[in-house]
């Protein structure tokens, strides 16, 4: 908007309360027609003796006006901050220390003041897009101010909010190339939106050990889900620490000679990340099995022999249980690879969940959220990581008896402590509400986009304590790439717009699968067929495509992990790969 249009009059202020004012509008005929369709969302500036306060309008009316007024209609305004003069240039601070008084000028506001809001007020900004209201101001996001206070992207399906993701991640990359970042893919769409700065891990290339699990977590991949049968509990909990004594006592048997001692007195409890061997866990069952009389007593015995046998022989669970038998204490190696330590070019880990089995996805994250935690806390934050979770509302439920309780408690705990140990949030979820609100109310930098739904509307309310809450009312209209920013990372509330993301950080949920069936993807048997070999190999000890019994695969591999995502649909290409098992 041109300077000259920006200093004609707008209005004038007609009353002030604590957080807004309203102002009275001249008529029109004072302004040209370009200045005319300012309207709610837009930024207004009121002069005053010593400052220039940057306002919002929210709302404009011409209803009830009295007789004989000056002013055509009459805006709702929130105050947002004020530019105060400076030594060298003027500066913008958030927040009114100079209030408007009654009859001060109200004006559009200039290019040149909104340059001085957003300006860059240092080099740890990242450029995210620009504003709506006008496209010639950067947007910028304080990356300290965003990371060690947590973040959030909100948004419903089909609003480029995965796109907004990888914008962010990227520019993070740049901005931080140290920076350590584990990100949870659910869907398995991020696998190419970061090139070869990024580790991409899956049931096929993780190797995540049984005895990392504490003993929520092994329950709960041991059970499937479902609550445990009290009497195996209390079986479990008795022997699992005996076997972690028996591995200990192996160990320092077989490197030092010393005599061997009770592995009850060595004081591991069932939550000690130290190996065990299944075999050990096994005839310590069998042993005390083997002791009882009453048949009633011994099916108990039987059946958690039989539960822990079908799992462990379960290909789908290669990645916990290769060498279960064998042992090894490979936790620094595990830790080490999951989460970049040393980085070696890749700082960041993209971990597939789309391939696990879907009663072991739970507990799988709940372990690494924990481990990426304990890491920070034991570590003193010395080694800075974001851990991204999308599709929060999945691991984080507002309904405590929906999902599983540790995974909760895991990123409840980061949200609440890791700033303090360098492991930072990100969320990303389509259901706000669904989101357990305190740890939602932890992330200080929110970027919510379109949402339709009433219950996500009125929680992100809720968590907006800015006094541009009132932006809130744009959020069911904004269109693809649209963003409300809040919070501490930006230096407005604002409304902006993410910028072009290139063709090869886009993720590959973008290109939707078209609902016209292609000739070229094949529709005879010889197809169907390929794909129920896929199908059967995810069960099977088989050398198949997708086939997560396949362990030992060179970690050079694991850069092809993303080749066969399902988001990438039934291409050509991809059906050559349906008949070709990999070698």
């Amino acid at each position: 908007m041109a300077e000259a249009v920006a200093q004609a009059p707008f209005g004038k202020a007609i009353s002030v309360r604590g957080s807004g004012a309203r102002v009275g509008l001249l008529p029109s005929s004072r302004l040209t027609p370009s200045a005319i369709r300012a309207t709610v969302g837009r930024f207004v500036s009121i002069r005053t003796a010593s400052s220039t306060i940057i306002a919002m309008i929210t709302e404009v009316s011409s209803e009830n006006l009295a007789e004989g007024v000056e002013h055509i209609a009459i805006a709702s305004v929130d105050l947002l901050g004020e530019i105060l003069p400076g030594p060298v240039r003027a500066r913008f601070q958030r927040g009114v220390t100079n209030y408007p008084t009654i009859g001060d000028t109200v004006e559009l506001i200039s290019s040149e003041d909104l340059r001085i809001v957003y300006e860059p007020s240092g080099s740890d900004q990242i450029n995210v897009g620009t504003l709506q209201q006008d496209t010639s101001v950067i947007a910028y996001v304080d990356v300290e101010e965003m990371l060690s206070k947590h973040f959030a992207v909100l948004g419903s399906t089909g609003v480029g909010k995965s796109t907004g993701v990888s914008l962010l991640l990227n520019e993070i990359l740049k901005s931080r190339p140290s920076l350590r970042i584990f990100l949870l893919d659910v869907h398995n769409e991020y696998g190419r939106c970061f090139g070869d700065r990024a580790l991409v891990l899956n049931p096929r290339n993780l190797k995540l050990p049984f005895w990392l699990f504490n003993f929520e977590e092994i329950v709960d991949v041991l059970f499937a889900g479902r609550p445990g049968v009290p009497e195996e509990l209390d079986i479990l909990a008795e022997v699992i620490p005996i076997a972690k004594g028996l591995y200990v006592q192996y160990t320092s048997t077989d490197r030092l000679g010393l005599k061997r001692v009770d592995p009850k007195s060595i004081g591991y409890t069932a939550d000690t990340p130290v190996p065990y061997r299944l075999v050990d866990l096994i005839s310590q069952i069998d042993e005390r099995m083997g002791k009882l009389e009453n048949r009633s007593s011994r099916i108990i015995y039987h059946k958690l022999i039989s539960r822990i046998e079908t799992v462990r022989n379960d290909p789908r669970y290669a990645f916990m249980f290769d060498n279960a038998n064998v042992g090894g204490d490979t936790m620094a190696e595990v830790i080490s690879h999951l989460f970049r330590l040393p980085a070696n070019g890749k700082p960041m880990t993209i971990m597939q969940l789309a391939g696990f089995p879907a009663e072991v996805v739970d507990s799988v994250v709940s372990v690494l959220c924990r481990m990426a935690f304990d890491f920070g806390l034991w570590s003193d934050g010395v080694s800075p990581l974001l851990f991204v979770c999308e599709e929060a509302h999945r691991y984080a439920a507002a309904d405590r008896n929906i999902g599983f309780g540790p995974t909760r408690k895991a990123v409840s705990r980061i949200a609440k402590e890791g700033r303090k140990y360098g492991v930072y949030l990100g969320l990303v979820t389509q259901r706000p509400a669904e989101l357990d609100a305190t740890i939602l109310s932890q992330c200080n930098t929110l970027f919510a986009m379109r949402l339709a739904n009433d219950r996500d509307q009125s929680l992100l309310r809720s968590a907006v304590s800015d006094a541009a809450a009132n932006l809130l009312s744009f959020v069911p209209s904004l269109g693809t790439r649209e963003v409300l920013a809040f919070g501490e990372g930006v230096a407005l509330p604002t409304r902006l717009r993410f910028k072009e993301v290139p063709a090869h950080q886009l993720p590959r949920s973008e290109a939707a699968i078209s609902t016209v069936p292609s000739g070229a993807a094949g529709n005879d048997m010889h197809f169907v067929s390929a794909v129920l070999e896929r199908w059967r190999g995810a069960t099977s000890h088989r050398d198949v495509p997708n086939d997560p019994g396949i362990v030992e695969r060179p970690i050079a591999r694991t850069l092809d992990a993303p080749m066969l995502q399902p988001s990438l649909g039934l291409d050509p290409d991809r059906f050559s790969l349906l008949k070709k098992p990999l070698r």
